[in-house]
This record gives C-alpha cells, structure tokens and sequence, in this order.
C-alpha cells in the first residue's frame, strides 16, 4: 500500500474554515435530539434479525401485515451479497445461517423460488454444504419449523435451572445475553413445539441429504477436540434420559424458567432489551397455552414491534435501541465544539440520562458480586436488571465534564454512585466486562450449543480502558489508585506485538486501540512511553492513502496475522484521530490529513456518508452499524483537532 505520506495536508487556513465544517455539523447532529433531550439513532445488524421477525409472525400463527412484509422484503432482496446470499456486514463473505434465514423469509414473504435472487441464495447455499451447516441458533429456528428434527439441536433440558450455582454449567456462569436467551428457550427445547406455519413453507431444496437426517452439529473452529467430544458424549447421555424425566421435577424446572422471565419481563422494553430473548419469551407463553391477550405475553410482544423501523420504502427490525450509548456520546460531541448552544442542549442530554440510572435494583450481576450497591446505566431505555460498564463509564465522564465547564453539582451522587459501581465490578485479572465480573468460564465456549463462540462475558481491553478513562478524569492516578495500577498491568499485558489492542465492541483494533490510548492519556502516561508510542506508530503505519482509516468484521477472524486494508469510514477515521491526539500527535502530518479527509467527505446534510459496519454483536458472528456514529465520532474529532492546535497546551484533557 503506498506511503499515507503522498497525501497533502491541509493548508495554512485550514483551521479556519474548520469552523464552518464543525458548525455545520454540529447544526446536524442537534437537529436529531428529541424534544425530551435524549438521542436515538438507528441500530443496524444483518439480515437473520428481519427475516427471524417474519418468521416469528407465522410460528405464532398471527395474522401478518403484509406491507410491513413487503418493506422488509425489500430490504433483504438490497442487501444480497453479489456472491448470491447474504453477508453478517457490508461487503462481507457469504454467511450460511443468515443466508438460508433471508430465503426462508422471502419465501415465507411470497418470492418465487425460481425468481433470480431466490436462485442465485439457493445455489450459494447448495455451493457451501447447503442448510445442514447452519448454527445452532439457526438449527433451532429449523426445528422449530419442522424443517429438521431435534436431533440436530444441541440437547438443552429445562432441568438446567435447577443446576446448584456451583455446578459446571448453570445459567449464572453465562453472560448476559445467552441467559436471557437461553432461558425461555429451553422451555421451547424441552416442549418441541411446531410453528404454525399457515402458509405451509418449507426449505428442504436448500439440503443436500434428507432434512430428517441432519444429526448434531459438528465441532466450531474455535472449540478443542477434547472439551468438544467430553460435551458431545454428555449430549449424547442426555437425549436417551431426557424422555425419562419425572413429570414433577419437569414441571418443576419450567416453573422456574417462567418465574425468571417474569422478573425481567421489563414491560414493553422486553427481557435483556434485546431481540432474541424477547422473541423467545412470546414463543415460550405461547407453548405453554398463554393465549395473545394474555398480559404477559402481550406486552413481550409489544416490545418486538417497537424494535422495528418503518421507512416509506422498506423496513427491518433492529436487535435492540441505543439512547443512552446515542445520547452520552452526543453529549461528548457537543461540549467538545465549546458552542454554548450546543453545550446547553447537552446538559439538556445529561439531565434525560440522570433519572436513568438503575440506583434500587441489584441486577444478575449481583450474583457474582452482591455486596455492591447498583449505580449503572443501561445501554436502552429500559434495562434495570443488566446496566453496563461501558455507557455508565461514559455517562458518567460526560456528566463530569459538564461538572467541570459548569462548576454546578447536580450531578455529582450520580457521578458517585457510578463510579462506585464500576469499581465494585473489577474482575480479577485487573479487567471490566461489559455487564459482569469474573464471567471467565471459558470451557462453556466448547459445549455444543456455544458453536457462536460467544457465550461468556470476560473482561475486555476497550471496557477496561473506559472504566480506567473514568477513574482518571475523577482525579484517580496509577499511584493512588489500587484498582487503576491493576487495570493499567492488565492493558499493558494484552498489547499486541504490532502496538494495537483488540476492540470487543467496536470494530476492532482501530477501535480498541482508540479506548486504550485514551486511558493511558488519561492515566498520565506521556507520548514517550513505549506502548503509547508502538500504538501510535501502528495507527500512522495503517493509515490510508486518501487520510481516512478503516478496517471491517474480517478482522475478527482466529487466524488473524494482522491489519488488512479496508476501506475509510468516518467513524473509525474519528477514533484513530482521537487515539493519536490522546497519544500527544496533534502535530503529526496523519492527523492533519486525517482531518482534512473528514472535512472533504462532509456531505450536504453536515455529517458523513457511511454504510459500512464498525461495530460489534458477537466476534465472527453478529455485527452493528450505529447510524449515530458518523454523526458525532467525526464531529468530536474535528473540534478536538481545532481546540488542540489553538491551544497552549496539547495534552487531551478528558478521558475520551
């Protein structure tokens, strides 16, 4: 790749004309905040979220809107892969589970299966091993329908909730997102239920051999033949006692798994606020003969319609909604331009965020840790048994900054009670997860079920490098502060050869890097230290031709060797700014560049063209494009670069 060097910097009058690029875009992101104060922006993944949406409506039997139908229709047939099925982000390879979900929709929706882009999914599904190689999650979607038999589904007995806590597996030693998940569903693997399926649809021309003979999934590539075969042989145990259960104990199990979800139910928020447990809650009443009115029921069902996004011409139904994450980093965004227009409609942003803090209820994570007081914020609107590290880190930086500029203390018990939380939530080893601590059981990635690989919740270098951005910016250092000195140890650990940190949450060294660099900034650690400066050189070295940095999903993938080239974005571009002005390279001729490739790409509206995912669900499996993104990363990039090359002093002086 030639040197980023051929590119020129911007001019002597640069900065000025700065000022308008940041005005205008500041003008548009402040045109997307509610009346109420907050922002919300959409939440993209693939296609296996809309199409399981259409295949819920026919499991349960409902009548279906067939416009929204039509709409979603729509947008599956625009986001086909050229290679003929459908990829997990833009640009992506084909997928084999999201492609033979996606068909089965549109088939489901009405498309002729001989029509040219139902062909071309059908032959690229039979090019890859057709639908036997789907994932589990898929298997079971399959199953449910008839489409295969339960015997190609890992063996899951509704008995797992009366597993003791010290058991090697109980739902306790899962992360978040697979409990509630997983939960419901076993009610469903325990019942067996058929969809209704009133239209009668079948895929059995997408198999090779006989649907009826798919067997047990095989082994992931991320698993050991060891731990794999050791759960095999447990599954195996399992399918010829499973029918021997006692009708009490049973019953007994599936009480429980019930009475779990009704604690979380979270009204028209949904359990875990994320699709796939919403969905199989409404199927799990369902089998258990609750009918649609039930209350219960109906409100789970309310929660999947309010995921959805109705345009004029196409529709989808996002995996969960984002205003708190949207709304804290609108407000960084805003209070780094310094307009007080916009530092006045961020305080406004911060006073929405305040009430939402979860100050009276001790969530799962207190299962691990239940001498800890609550003091988080979720991701959603509502989500009071799963608040998170990352936006109550955020949150609470914003709310300290507006503290700062503001030198009022309205905000300071919530400062409090956050940080409070954070430190509570430690894990071991020095790191943050994303919801709890010490979620560390590694072998569990290994049982049959876990093909996706993502089971577990274990602390992670972007999480633990915002938690220590935030004890930093509370005026905590590495020699005061036990739990910082623990945490720096552990991001000095994980550093890779090459100067870069992975990112779990954002795509992926690019965005990692980012997180650890603002905390080392913000830890004191100086441009001269060495993984400040290999970081940094590994940021300038990747740099693109035209200044903008990027990088995509495939950078996930187990044999990784290193950064591949990926196309510019202007989210990504924005965190590698970011990182090396936190890294003391105001000054360097990449940022000057960088800068200047955001102030060329600007559209008309204020802000950026990006269609491309930088953001993650689940490493090689699920990921995210936050259409909020290129709204406020690249604007809070900008205005950092103008403030900093007016400034007397270069040093970033926040966490983030």
């Amino acid at each position: 790749m030639p040197s980023p060097a051929a590119t020129p910097g911007p001019g002597a009058n640069f900065l000025g004309a700065l000022d308008a690029h940041i005005g205008k875009a500041t003008d548009a992101l402040l045109s997307y905040q509610q009346t109420d104060g907050h922002w919300v922006f959409e939440l993209e993944a693939d296609a296996t979220i809309p199409s399981e949406y259409v295949l819920l409506v026919h499991h349960l039997g409902e009548e279906p809107n067939l416009e929204l139908e039509r709409k979603i229709g729509v947008y599956l047939r625009r986001i086909q892969g050229d290679h003929g099925g459908w990829p997990l982000f833009k640009d992506g390879e084909f997928n084999i589970s999201a492609s033979v979900k996606a068909y089965f929709a549109l088939k489901m929706i009405g498309d002729d299966p001989e029509a040219p882009h139902m062909r071309r999914a059908r032959e690229a599904i039979l090019a890859h091993g057709g639908a036997s190689h789907v994932n589990v999650f898929t298997r079971i979607q399959l199953a449910l329908y008839g489409q295969v038999s339960w015997r190609a589904v890992p063996v899951m007995p509704a008995e797992i909730m009366l597993l003791p806590r010290w058991s090697p597996f109980t739902i306790w030693k899962v992360s978040y997102w697979a409990r509630t998940t997983i939960v419901p569903l076993l009610v469903l693997q325990t019942l067996k239920p058929k969809a209704r399926n009133p239209r009668g649809v079948t895929i059995d021309e997408l198999f090779l051999e006989p649907p009826a003979t798919v067997g047990p999934p095989e082994k992931a590539p991320h698993q050991s033949w060891s731990w794999f075969l050791l759960f095999r042989g447990i599954d195996a145990v399992l399918r010829v006692i499973d029918p021997l259960a006692p009708k009490g104990l049973r019953q007994r199990a599936i009480d429980a798994a019930v009475a779990f979800v009704r604690e979380r139910l979270n009204g028209e928020d949904g359990i875990g606020a994320i699709y796939p447990p919403m969905a199989n809650t409404v199927m799990m009443y369902d089998v258990l003969g609750f009918p649609a009115d039930y209350p219960e029921r109906a409100v789970a069902r309310r929660a999947i319609e309010k995921l959805l996004i109705v345009k004029d011409d196409e529709a989808y139904c996002q995996p969960c909604v984002s205003p708190v994450w949207d709304t804290a980093l609108s407000c960084h965004a805003l209070m780094e331009t310094g307009d007080d227009r916009a530092v006045e409609r961020a305080r406004a942003g911060l006073d929405w965020l305040k009430p939402r803090q979860v100050l009276d209820l001790k969530g799962d994570w207190a299962e691990i840790k239940p001498e800890v007081r609550p003091g988080g914020w979720a991701f959603q609107y509502a989500n009071a048994h799963y608040p998170d590290l990352d936006d109550t880190a955020v949150v609470v930086m914003a709310m300290d900054r507006a503290r700062q500029k503001g030198g009022e203390h309205g905000f300071d018990e919530a400062i409090d009670r956050g940080r409070e939380w954070i430190l509570g939530l430690q894990s071991k080893n020095g790191g943050w997860a994303a919801f709890d601590a010490d979620n560390t059981y590694s072998y569990l990635n290994n049982i049959p079920f876990s093909d996706h690989g993502a089971l577990l919740d274990p602390p992670t270098e972007d999480v633990a490098a915002r938690c220590i951005s935030m004890l930093a910016q509370l005026g905590e250092t590495p020699q005061s502060s036990p739990p910082m000195a623990h945490a720096l140890d552990y991001l000095r650990r994980l550093q890779l050869p090459d100067g870069s940190w992975y990112g779990r949450w954002g795509m992926n060294y690019i965005y990692g890097t980012w997180s650890v660099l603002c905390a080392l900034n913000a830890a004191g650690l100086g441009r001269d230290d060495p993984a400040v400066r290999k970081a940094a050189d590994w940021l300038i070295r990747i740099q693109n031709v035209d200044g903008g940095w990027g990088e995509d999903g495939s950078s996930y993938k187990l044999e990784y060797q290193g950064y591949e080239p990926a196309p510019s974005t202007a989210s990504q571009t924005a965190w590698a700014l970011l990182s090396l002005m936190a890294a003391g390279e105001v000054d360097h001729p990449s940022v000057a560049r960088g800068v200047a490739w955001l102030a060329q790409t600007q559209n008309a509206e204020g802000l950026w063209d990006e269609e491309r995912y930088t953001a993650t669900g689940f490493p090689r499996v699920f990921y995210l494009r936050y259409h909020g993104y290129r709204k406020f990363f690249p604007l809070w990039a900008m205005a950092r670069y103008r403030n900093l090359k007016r400034a007397n002093d270069r040093r970033v002086a926040f966490g983030m």
